[in-house]
């Protein structure tokens, strides 16, 4: 079958690449600052699920929405968000995302489309359905992509949700990053059924199951369901497989997944082999260093500018909660 990707050209191949290659030294730096005690923070480690997101939100226009987890800095810097807000946001600073009032789990960007990032599993979905319902109401073309992990396919909030966008035919996509673990628990443990995929039929719901580690086969499944949703055919799931090489959060080593298993899964780490796969399509070596050195230069900037950033102000704790301050 002939890669969807390549029908695009170079400038698709390089904005996946980038977009990448940003994920994956934020992560590097992020996990480097809080062992060596620069900062103080609960982290959650994208490490391994680097290409899904970057291909998925190639296919995406900034100004369409996203709704992602608490363990989403991964789709967060896919999606555009500037790393130095985002690094600020995380180390508690005013000039953050969030004003450093939400932290890493809640991260919220509405200039380059992140709406909300959810710290409840499976919230997201409900408030994805809201923000496409307002778009099919306004009618202003922009799809929601909303992220979630596998274990949140077992709540109530995914069953009801996918229904609803089924039935308003919203211009929603509901994508499963599948990292086969939810926490510490083998999604065999937890699910009844073998494949997620096989869940979505039933509400009457185009379905796709990609490999999310595969750039190719990752962006032309994102590609598919956001042309659907603009076309106002209705929401798409995604199931899209993928691994986690860190653990459920930093500090978690892993111990519950088998060895060979999570050898095998490293063995393919998505970020060299997309690489690799550009050099095989005569992509220059010498385009891709430059890429990697000016993201080691945005990330180091991002760093030091969040390191320095003052807190915010004590006041700022009676702000962006209440429209006025009622006293007691």
């Amino acid at each position: 079958m002939k890669d969807a990707i390549g029908e695009v050209g170079q400038s698709v191949l390089l904005d996946i690449y980038r977009r990448a290659n940003l994920i994956y030294q934020a992560d590097e730096k992020f996990r480097a600052m809080i062992m060596g005690g620069q900062l103080q923070i609960i982290y959650y480690s994208p490490r391994g699920q680097e290409i899904l997101s970057a291909a998925l939100m190639a296919a995406l226009n900034q100004d369409d929405y996203l709704v992602t987890t608490y363990r989403g800095v991964h789709d967060q810097l896919a999606k555009g968000i500037p790393p130095r807000d985002l690094w600020a946001e995380f180390a508690g600073k005013a000039a953050g995302t969030c004003k450093g009032k939400g932290g890493p789990m809640h991260i919220t960007h509405p200039e380059t489309g992140v709406m909300v990032t959810t710290g409840i599993v499976g919230s997201g979905m409900p408030i994805a359905n809201g923000l496409a319902l307002a778009s099919q109401l306004e009618g202003d073309g922009k799809v929601t992509v909303v992220c979630f992990g596998d274990a949140a396919t077992n709540i109530g909030a995914f069953h009801e949700s996918l229904n609803m966008a089924q039935v308003w035919k919203l211009p929603v996509i509901f994508v499963c990053q599948n990292n086969l673990y939810g926490e510490h628990t083998p999604q065999a443990m937890s699910t009844g059924c073998k494949e997620l995929i096989d869940r979505a039929p039933g509400y009457g719901i185009n379905a796709i199951q990609v490999n999310g580690n595969d750039a190719f086969a990752m962006y032309a499944a994102a590609r598919e369901a956001v042309d659907r949703a603009r076309r106002g055919e209705g929401p798409t799931f995604i199931e899209a497989k993928t691994f986690r090489f860190c653990g459920h959060l930093l500090g978690d080593e892993s111990h519950y997944i088998p060895a060979e298993e999570m050898a095998a899964a490293k063995a393919v780490d998505p970020v060299p082999a997309y690489r690799k796969a550009l050099l095989e399509r005569q992509i220059p070596e010498a385009d891709l260093d430059a890429i990697d050195a000016e993201i080691a230069t945005t990330v180091a900037e991002a760093a030091e500018y969040a390191l320095a950033a003052p807190y915010p102000d004590a006041d700022e704790i009676r702000f962006d909660v209440l429209d006025e301050e009622i006293a007691a």
